[in-house]
């Protein structure tokens, strides 16, 4: 699979000579792909539950997916095979299993005893749907309502059905013609296991006695019912309605509650009637020893603007708790499993749509817990991301001791109650670092109110600093637009591409607003002027006017919505004028600001790159490349695209009409200046200007001439608001972000027909390097490669002054020497390898305090040395090897011949959408993310395929946004938008990643049930059991029919583990499994043996106590 490219008969022979002599340090045995963990909030929630004795909570999705949380570090992800919504999940309490029920009506038993949990079995049903699931505690019964309104009893354990049904037609009067509705609530009585409660969806409840097979008691009410719940003394139970009252009924009622209210109803006035609220309630909890009353819902629909509450009645007090989003469900915590214990609770876990809030109970005025999973990854979409592996170890320290200062206050005192499962025994011996930007509206206003990057430490997914970019501008909205939580469409903040270096500490952040912002880490507090840089990036061929700077009063324009829309696009990143108050962590150093151009905004970024040894940052898009000096704060080189071929140029290109110019007097194309100070400096810049002006004059803004200049240049703006509307202006629900990710316009293959394509060649990647610049060079230069997405590669040579003082005076020189290789379609990623094939990192330096020093004058880094060249009798060899990958090959080019003697077709049918060279542990390797879905991985320096796995099909342009490769044979994307989904292509961490996996369930004692007391256990006044086994059993209940519901059973768990079992391994496995299940069953004969003894020692004292 390995192709040589064709040479001269001389140059052939060493060329073949050099392919065997440099083998693949990583073998194809070494790679393999599998999926490690799943971090973040669970996208679209519908269902949750907790095991209070395991301390685990479980939450499901409408994509049928399962998130089960321990303590921080113990995760876990299951997915249904079918992708139903799950409807409602309930725990086999302290049995380590748990039972979901979908909406395509199947209930799944999964097993969690293992580290990876699996279905051990599956119930469909196939003429009723399901609408209800009630599993009481210490029993293997599950009770199941469906849509016609009839109750199912399920064996948990073998997952067959009971002959025993409670018809609906049974349950209500038989004088009763309409239909009850489906089933909303089931529940057994605390003090009763016999008899049970039904609630139906019009309005009417029954006491169903399990014993006698008929209804004991009916409660109807006029309003629908949403939920029912038991007082632990099971002589009271409450209902919500949908009218937003509560009802209380007494057990032995006469069919009128003894209580009705409306916590939110209106206030009745003089001579009128009392109006309730009419609004859905969503659910109701339970009352305990001393009244405690929690319920959402019940708000009236009149106010405007009302969030979602969560309502906590105590005694006579009511608090409404306010969330940020609508309430999914909510659940209390007791230390008790017993419903017939009193229930004191000691917190609420609600569920949000996109938040998981856990409230403390019992604290004065209920604090939250704070949450130590990130679940919430950004408030707003994820619009990129980059991933770091074996980062240095002083960095993890340096941003969680700035970002401990970001967090909020006020939070509870108390652990996390959510604290089961065990961490595994495994650990990764290097730090993991995110770094995600987002897109947040600028009407979105929270404690959160731009668009920030976010780093997180990936061994339990910690927060480390947020860091908000939009404070570098001019942000001036309305007190309408502060109290709105909608995300808009629009927003010129949105981060799209980041670079990050994590040895200097150097962050750069380029936003759709063509902007790049420059910032620099430092541990104290400062109080600085924001520095700007602003250019124009224009192809080459073209006469435009710039447009520097705008600035203008809108005051009578205010009529015209089209036109303040307009001027808000062109003024929103305004660089603020007054100094900035920057906290201690990622503080701006630079803004550079794209300006607008005849009427045109300037073309988003589409690459961008810094190196801290060089002290600079480029950034290119589909006009051309910019560097800029972030040191000396100056713009070093501005050039077309075709410029940087200069006369070896490969495509005959047509240069687009140049436009009329609009200036006063005509225009001609003016030298090129420098201005080192000033807020806005211009260096090297093409500018327009007038026939006979200085240097001086011409890098002024335009805005600065006549008041007749200024107001021709506003009229000729105006003029070209219909053309520019379009593309500034987006149609309402069509995001420019997913517009942009979801058209690929990059070239596919390198035979390029279209001449306008040729002349949009568009910057695609940056890689600062020191190698040999030239064919045939001996020495190593300071480089800078740039690839375009034609699959060219172009070197430009770096002459960088010495370090210390002079290095702040002089200027950086950068001279295009060439090209250096071309592929098929866009370059995505470049490498250098030294002779021996080891991967070249570049260049960098360590991080330094930029505000202070102990001498206290500034401290200015100094750069590493050249690496010297090579020895005369090593100059008939090759010292480096480029590695460079597009869409479509990749190839690995020797370096100073310039000669490429390795290349490899990765993919015709398709196109890469990533692609990174990464460190493994044996050597190094080309990662490959395909749009087939496909996860390549190739030797380096020969291209042998070492893996080819169709992992994931490319179903959502987000994974193609956010995909990316990191050292060590880690990858990850984001599944959704709330989820990061963390793989592993090393066979390494796959073959330990089973003991890397927390354990979710651990032995814990159940804790003993409550005392009746003397007088209840002498008068029979404690809770009655029931054996259900004797009620549901086959003998009494008889078979269920077979065509009600299919049994499916699982693949996972004990029971797959004894079909797969074989020969004498399995032969072990069989009797070990046995074992286990013989001395749980002799555990389970002994604990019955002991109630029985104690239960005759309590008869035996009554007895002689009675006498």
């Amino acid at each position: 699979k390995t192709e040589l490219t064709k040479q001269p008969p001389p140059t052939f022979k060493w060329i073949f000579f050099l392919t065997y002599s440099l083998p693949a340090s990583v073998l194809p045995p070494l790679c393999m792909s599998n999926q490690t963990v799943r971090h973040g909030f669970p996208y679209q929630p519908s269902s949750m539950a907790f095991d209070p004795v395991q301390k685990i909570l479980a939450i499901g999705t409408q994509s049928g997916a399962l998130r089960l949380f321990g303590r921080p570090g113990v995760e876990c992800y299951c997915q249904h095979e079918s992708g139903s919504a799950v409807i409602q999940l309930q725990f086999l309490i302290n049995e380590g299993a748990l039972v979901s029920a979908l909406a395509d009506d199947s209930v799944h038993l999964w097993n969690l005893r293992q580290k990876r949990p699996a279905i051990l079995h599956s119930l469909k049903f196939n003429r009723e749907r399901i609408t209800f699931c009630h599993l009481p505690f210490q029993s293997k019964w599950l009770y199941i309502g469906t849509e016609r309104g009839n109750v199912h009893i399920v064996n948990v354990e073998s997952f067959m059905l009971s002959g025993y049904v409670i018809m609906w037609n049974k349950a209500i009067e038989l004088s009763s013609k309409a239909h009850p509705g489906p089933v909303v609530h089931i529940s057994d009585n605390p003090m009763d296991e016999g008899k049970l409660i039904i609630g139906f969806e019009s309005g009417i409840v029954v006491l169903w006695d399990l014993k006698s097979k008929k209804a004991e008691y009916r409660y109807a009410h006029d309003e629908a019912i949403h939920s029912v719940a038991w007082h632990h003394e099971g002589k009271q139970f409450i209902c919500s309605h949908s009218d937003g009252t509560l009802t209380t009924w007494n057990v032995r009622g006469q069919g009128r509650p003894i209580q009705t209210i409306t916590p939110h109803g209106k206030e009745a006035e003089p001579n009128t009637e009392t109006e309730a609220s009419s609004v859905v309630q969503s659910f109701v909890a339970w009352t305990c020893l001393s009244p405690f009353i929690i319920f959402s819902g019940g708000l009236s629909y009149d106010t405007v603007g009302r969030r979602p509450c969560l309502t906590v009645m105590h005694g006579k007090s009511t608090a409404v708790l306010e969330m940020d989003y609508p309430i999914v469900d909510f659940l209390t915590l007791c230390e008790t499993p017993y419903p017939n214990d009193f229930q004191e609770p000691y917190a609420v876990v609600v569920l949000l749509e996109k938040d998981l809030v856990v409230i403390d109970l019992a604290q004065n005025g209920y604090p939250i817990f704070e949450n130590p999973y990130p679940l919430t990854i950004h408030e707003s979409p994820v619009t990129c991301c980059e991933y770091f592996a074996d980062c240095p170890v002083d960095l993890i320290p340096a941003l969680y001791s700035v970002g401990s200062r970001q967090k909020r206050q006020g939070y509870s005192k108390k652990e996390w109650p959510v604290s089961g499962g065990n961490w595994g025994q495994g650990t990764l011996s290097y730090p993991e670092i995110i770094i995600t930007g987002n897109f947040l509206n600028s009407l979105l206003i929270s404690i959160t109110t731009s668009l920030f990057p976010v780093l997180f430490l990936l061994v339990m997914l910690q927060v480390l600093y947020k860091l908000k970019t939009a404070k570098v501008f001019d942000r001036n909205r309305s007190k309408e637009d502060k109290g709105s939580t909608e995300v808009s469409d629009e927003d010129p903040f949105a981060i799209q591409i980041m670079a990050w270096c994590p040895e200097s500490r150097m962050l750069c952040v380029a936003g759709v607003s063509a902007n790049v912002i420059v910032y620099r880490f430092s541990k104290l507090e400062v109080t600085t002027e924001v520095v700007q840089v602003g250019l124009a990036l224009t192809p080459e061929g073209s006469n435009f006017p710039r447009l520097h700077r705008l600035s203008f009063c809108l005051s009578s324009l205010r009529s015209h919505s089209l036109l303040l829309f307009v001027a808000f696009c062109l003024l929103a990143c305004r660089v603020r004028s007054t100094p900035l108050k920057q906290s201690a962590g990622y503080q701006v150093d630079l803004v550079i600001q794209l300006v607008w151009v005849s009427g045109e905004p300037p073309q988003q970024i589409s690459s961008l790159a810094l190196n801290s040894t060089y002290g600079l940052v480029v950034f290119g898009n589909s006009n051309g490349v910019a560097v800029v000096d972030y040191i000396q704060k100056t713009v070093v080189l501005n050039l077309g695209t075709v410029e940087l071929y200069g006369s070896n140029d490969p495509y005959q290109r047509q240069p687009r009409s140049p436009r009329k110019s609009r200036q006063p007097s005509g225009g001609k194309e003016a030298e090129k200046g420098q201005n080192k100070k000033g807020t806005w400096l211009q260096t090297r810049l093409r500018l327009t200007s007038s026939g006979s002006a200085t240097s001086e004059d011409r890098c002024k803004s335009p805005t600065s001439g006549t008041l007749l200049y200024f107001c021709l240049r506003v009229l000729y703006l105006f003029v070209f608001l219909a053309t520019v509307l379009l593309s500034v202006c987006p149609p309402r629900g069509a995001n420019p972000l997913d517009h942009r990710d979801n058209s690929f316009s990059r070239s596919r293959s390198s035979s390029v027909t279209s001449i306008d394509k040729e002349s949009r060649e568009a910057i695609s990647l940056f890689y600062f390097c020191e190698t040999f610049a030239r064919k045939g060079d001996s020495t190593l230069t300071p480089c800078l490669y740039v690839g375009t997405s034609l699959g060219t590669v172009l070197v430009l040579v770096l002459t960088l002054p010495p370090a210390g003082e002079q290095r702040q005076l002089q200027p950086v020189i950068i001279s295009p020497v060439g090209m250096l290789v071309r592929l098929k379609g866009s370059v995505l990623r470049m490498a250098l390898l030294d002779s021996s094939g080891s991967l070249l990192p570049p260049s960098f330096d360590p991080w330094f305090e930029p505000n202070v020093t102990t001498d206290g004058e500034e401290k200015v880094p100094k750069r590493r040395p050249v690496s010297v060249s090579p020895s005369t009798s090593q100059d008939l060899s090759e010292s480096q090897y480029a590695v460079v990958c597009s869409e479509k090959q990749a190839k690995v080019v020797s370096l100073p011949s310039q000669t490429c003697i390795y290349k490899h077709n990765i993919t015709e049918t398709s196109f890469i959408l990533r692609a990174d060279v990464v460190q493994m542990t044996q050597g190094v390797c080309l990662a490959c993310f395909c749009a087939n879905g496909h996860i390549k991985t190739l030797s380096l320096p020969g291209l042998r395929p070492l893996l080819d796995v169709n992992y994931l099909p490319l179903t959502d342009m987000r994974i193609a946004r956010t995909f990316c490769f990191t050292n060590l044979g880690q990858a990850m994307y984001l599944c959704s938008p709330t989820e990061i989904q963390r793989i592993t292509y090393s066979q390494e961490t796959c073959e330990n990643l089973q003991e890397m996996l927390g354990e979710l369930f651990t032995p814990v004692e159940t804790p003993e049930a409550p005392n009746r007391g003397f007088f209840k256990g002498l008068f029979g006044g404690g809770a009655q059991s029931l054996d259900r086994e004797e009620l549901f059993g086959e003998i009494a209940a008889g078979k269920a029919s077979r065509s009600l519901a299919q049994h499916i059973p699982g693949t996972g768990g004990i029971e797959g583990m004894k079909g797969a079992a074989s020969g004498v391994v399995g032969d072990l496995a069989r009797a070990r499994i046995a074992l286990d299940e013989r001395g749980q069953k002799l555990g389970e004969l002994d604990e019955r043996t002991v109630a029985m003894m104690t239960s005759a020692d309590s008869f035996s004292k009554h007895a002689h106590e009675v006498r």
